[in-house]
């Protein structure tokens, strides 16, 4: 087991790369494709991380800093509310379907890609 306070560090090394991360994927596609891009590619890496043989610093930094500052619950949130408060609801709802579903997926692979290292 992981002493806390390195643990903790490792959590924020992890979520610094990862916030950076997400914040040049901001820049390169804007809007919400940004934020399904970005819950996309979180879940594959935590997929991934989640299913290879690795320690648990390396689940740390990975998993917990890295993919939780990486993806974007808030900004999903977000938009599909602002969808919704323009009037359009079936394209709110189109869209939280969509980006769950597409995540979930991503993840299923990752963790297939993950679990091919072992």
């Amino acid at each position: 087991m992981t002493d806390p306070l390195i643990a903790a560090a490792l959590v924020g090394v992890g979520g610094a790369v990862g916030a950076a991360g997400r914040h040049a994927v901001g820049l390169r596609i804007e809007g919400r494709r940004s934020v399904v891009a970005v819950n996309a590619l979180g879940s594959f890496a935590l997929g991934a991380v989640l299913a290879a043989p690795t320690g648990s610093g390396a689940t740390l930094v990975a998993a917990v800093g890295f993919c939780g500052a990486f993806t974007t619950f808030s900004s999903f949130a977000v938009e599909t509310v602002s969808i919704a408060a323009d009037g359009d609801g079936r394209t709110a709802a189109e869209f939280a379907v969509a980006t769950a579903v597409t995540a979930l997926f991503a993840f299923l692979v990752g963790a297939g890609v993950g679990g091919v290292v072992r």
